[in-house]
């Protein structure tokens, strides 16, 4: 029957002019729910495997965009969703220096500056930036206007929350693992690292930690409204820092995380998301092997950080339970990784929901869950969204590969809509209808 459909529609337009971008693709039926509703959905043009998501509401035409990543195509998509409801599917740009192992999985936007990552997992063979810098000031068409080069696998989860700097996860000359690198975007055509922070012993000539404690930055960086204090995920810690002077990042505090928590590199503390008002952290890792079988327990948890100088750990979030009437008793058993991978961040950006009392995890093969945090020592989970299985679909390759459908991405705008990247499919939108999400600022 969709056959059909598409058929007719090319057909009509053989005879007229259409734009193939403004159809909306049909929500795929089989997912299951709890408290959230699916009101839209896009295929990407089948470049399914969209990653980080980075929400504009442009005041150069009122609409709002959706500017991605991709993990398995090497290049980026714009999706305007300023109707939910119907997504149009603006374009894909492709990364002029696509290569095998390369992944250009991040992105983050303040204002007209958007700044996109090269990145591999491997030591590029030959010479390339690991940070794209673009004016979107026509927003449906980036123009490329600078890069920089870091390390030889290029840079990671970066965030650039306006103003003079950005922050890059990045590998760097003289140094072990990623560490964290401070950009003068001023002039966004010569960008230029004018500052660092990294963990002693990852400079070369310090001396090494103990082998048992991995040490390397994931990002990104998390600020106060005043700009003046931060808060990362550098593995093995969830690090304070000092930013009043952006170029000499100095220490507070840190709590250590791994161990005892899992050890798998600088994925071990993946995310953290400061709620300033309230003065906690909410932090995660990250699962990296199928079926539970990383060297230790993962978590998402609460953080007490009213004392920066030494934060400590409040409380564990309750493990995502299978829908009735699964085939499996957990979702170990699923098949794929299963744990939290991200949650709503690039809460610089005035067009995304500010964190409130839920909590939105991409939970790998679990789908999105949400958790009502109103009570930091007794979180409870209060929704959720499971995309169906797509089993037809051939496997990519890759770190990001699964045998079923997983949820990587996921980010709010300030009107309430939720925006869940899946690795198999697209991008949902989806709609909370349960108590608790902070009233739209937007519409």
């Amino acid at each position: 029957m969709r056959k059909s459909i598409r058929l007719a529609i090319s057909v009509v337009c053989a005879a007229f002019v259409c734009d193939q971008s403004a159809l909306a693709d049909p929500i795929p039926a089989g997912w299951q729910a709890e408290n959230i509703e699916p009101i839209g959905f896009s295929a990407l043009g089948g470049k399914y495997g969209a990653f980080k998501i980075a929400i504009k509401r442009a005041p150069q035409n009122n609409r709002w965009y959706l500017y991605m990543g991709h993990t398995f195509d090497q290049g980026w998509s714009i999706l305007d969703v300023s109707d939910p409801a119907n997504p149009r599917y603006v374009k894909y740009i492709p990364y002029e220096g696509a290569m095998k192992g390369i992944i250009n999985s991040q992105v983050t936007v303040h204002d007209n500056l958007m700044l996109t990552s090269v990145n591999s997992f491997t030591p590029f063979r030959e010479p390339r930036p690991a940070v794209l810098l673009w004016d979107i000031s026509d927003p449906e068409n980036p123009k490329r206007v600078g890069e920089w080069k870091g390390g030889d696998r290029g840079a990671h989860r970066n965030v650039y929350p306006g103003g003079k700097y950005a922050y890059i996860s990045t590998a760097y000359p003289g140094f072990k693992g990623g560490i964290m690198v401070v950009l003068d975007v001023s002039d966004p055509a010569n960008p230029k690292d004018v500052g660092k922070w990294w963990h002693p012993g990852q400079k070369d000539g310090e001396p090494p930690p103990p082998a048992s404690v991995p040490q390397a930055y994931h990002g990104p960086i998390m600020f106060s409204p005043d700009n003046s204090r931060a808060v990362l995920p550098y593995t093995p810690s969830i690090v304070n820092l000092d930013m009043k002077d952006p170029t000499q990042p100095k220490l507070i505090g840190q709590l250590q995380m791994t161990p005892p928590f899992a050890s798998v590199g600088t994925q071990s503390i993946h995310s953290v998301l400061p709620l300033w008002d309230r003065g906690l952290v909410f932090a995660m890792s990250e699962a990296m092997k199928a079926d539970c079988k990383d060297d230790g327990m993962h978590f998402e948890a609460l953080i007490d950080n009213k004392d920066p100088a030494k934060p400590k750990l409040l409380s564990m979030f309750p493990q995502p339970v299978p829908p009735k009437g699964a085939t499996y008793k957990n979702f170990c058993e699923k098949g794929g990784r299963f744990g939290g991978h991200n949650t709503n961040q690039e809460t610089h950006s005035p067009d995304v929901e500010k964190p409130g009392n839920l909590i939105y995890i991409a939970y790998f093969n679990a789908g999105l869950r949400i958790f009502d945090i109103s009570d930091p020592r007794r979180v409870v989970e209060v929704g959720y969204f499971m995309p169906p299985e797509r089993p037809d679909l051939p496997e990519h390759e890759g770190a990001h590969a699964s045998p079923v459908n997983w949820s990587e991405e996921v980010a709010v705008d300030t009107r309430g809509n939720i925006y869940l990247n899946d690795d198999k499919w697209g991008t949902f939108v989806l709609r909370y209808k349960g108590a608790g999400q902070p009233a739209p600022t937007a519409r």
